[in-house]
């Protein structure tokens, strides 16, 4: 009797980053659930704030994963902000040592801003939501690709 091989799917936590000059989103998502929740905004200019928040998120959280949103213009090229994130997401790689994605944000502000325009949300919930909507966009296409 034959055995069908079994599909080894491998579950991960991630940590999705809506980076900013000034603040960074974050949020929290796994491939078990296909979900993403907002996590905290890091508000910090300098790089080793920044950094310090980063490292105390990846303790808790153990990622398999870092995603950063990469914000391009509305015809798909790539802006100043595309190199400042993919700077950022090339810097979490070399400190930490996990895998970095980076992945298409256009209008995950907007999105994340009319999902909570009823709560009248400060900016720190909206760079959160954002971070969340990057992430679900994400896991959505992966659920998409391996379904």
């Amino acid at each position: 009797m034959r055995r069908r091989a079994r599909l080894v799917t491998t579950h991960q936590t991630l940590l999705a980053f809506d980076f900013g000059l000034q603040r960074t989103g974050v949020a929290v998502g796994n491939t078990l659930s296909g979900g993403a929740r907002p996590l905290t905004t890091i508000v910090a200019e300098e790089n080793v704030k920044r950094f310090a928040a980063v490292e105390a998120l990846i303790a808790e959280w153990r990622p398999e994963r870092l995603l950063v949103g990469l914000p391009l213009a509305p015809d798909g090229a790539e802006t100043e902000m595309s190199k400042r994130a993919r700077r950022f997401g090339n810097q979490l790689h070399g400190r930490f040592g996990l895998p970095v994605e980076f992945t298409d944000e256009r209008y995950s502000s907007a999105v994340a801003e009319d999902a909570l325009k009823p709560k009248r949300a400060d900016k720190h919930k909206i760079d959160a939501a954002a971070a969340a909507v990057i992430l679900q966009a994400w896991l959505d296409q992966q659920a998409t690709q391996h379904a």
